[in-house]
């Protein structure tokens, strides 16, 4: 744990794990290959990846390489944010995997406000800086107000943010507690919530192979996801939460417990237990390799 705002997280590389068959080496080989191209053209478009139109393509070309499919609530941009002018939207987001930020942005460019630590991971870090990410120091109790009002402040300004409440990864949706903090931003700024549900299947069997937790490594994590066969991420929108009109009344703890309760579909939190986290499948193969430790 890096500081007073770290969560710390049951699951381990151990909960990552295949449920169909890994594809050929050949196809791994070719992926690769594939992947490395597309990494390469993304990092040399420098200031214009910031474009939103290129920011979009480059996300999904990176999906695409890896043989990922996404399932998004629709086509063009605008499908998660709430739009109508006036503050942005905060979007809410579950934290399963590195994997995240590209299907994010994919789906439709926002802020993404994210640890310090993320802007100097392999491929996503580069990827995150040139997206416009807003980065906060975890290792200070004393940054958290002023993470917050700059917060408050995109969002009044109209900008939409998308935040990972949970602090850290969980190799599930239905793990972690939503904190707090993020949702005084929206209600401060007046702004709407949009909670956000990412999940991982594979030939729609529920899939951990993509989750990026504990001691993991990017490299490790990308060796499985190159082997993955039939990884769809799906990003699913939920009903806007209010923070003016009816809800004006909510604080930050119901705001939050509402959005828990959207991301993970009604259903409780998972308590894991100790040494890994709960993995609704049987996996064919485990985790592959950990290198030197690079703690999400």
């Amino acid at each position: 744990m890096n500081g007073p705002w770290d969560v710390w997280s049951d699951c381990t590389p151990d909960c990552a794990a295949h449920t169909l068959p890994r594809i050929s080496a050949t196809g791994v080989a070719r992926r690769s290959a594939v992947f490395a191209h597309r990494v390469r053209r993304a990092l040399t478009d420098g200031e214009r990846m910031a474009d939103p139109v290129r920011l979009r393509a480059h996300a999904g070309a990176l999906l695409d390489a890896l043989g990922i499919r996404l399932v998004s609530p629709g086509e063009g941009p605008g499908t998660l944010t709430s739009g109508g002018g006036g503050p942005g939207t905060l979007l809410v987001v579950n934290h399963i995997s590195w994997l995240d930020i590209p299907a994010l942005l994919a789906v439709e460019p926002v802020t993404l406000l994210a640890k310090r630590e993320v802007g100097g991971w392999p491929v996503v870090g580069g990827l995150a800086r040139r997206a416009g990410t807003h980065f906060i120091d975890r290792t200070s109790p004393r940054g958290l107000p002023g993470a917050i009002r700059d917060l408050t402040e995109m969002l009044a300004a109209g900008r939409s943010v998308a935040v990972f409440p949970q602090a850290t990864t969980w190799c599930t949706a239905d793990q972690g507690t939503f904190r707090r903090a993020t949702f005084q931003a929206a209600l401060d700024a007046g702004a709407p919530v949009r909670p956000v549900t990412v999940e991982y299947t594979q030939r729609e069997r529920p899939s951990t192979v993509a989750a990026f937790c504990g001691e993991d490594t990017f490299l490790g994590s990308l060796r499985r996801v190159l082997a993955a066969r039939a990884l769809t991420i799906r990003v699913s929108a939920h009903p806007v939460l209010t923070t003016v009109g009816p809800d004006a009344g909510l604080d930050r703890r119901e705001l939050a417990a509402r959005a828990a309760r959207a991301v993970r579909g009604g259903r409780s939190p998972v308590a894991a237990p100790v040494g890994g986290a709960v993995v609704r499948h049987t996996p064919v193969a485990a985790a592959d390799v950990r290198d030197a430790p690079a703690h999400v």
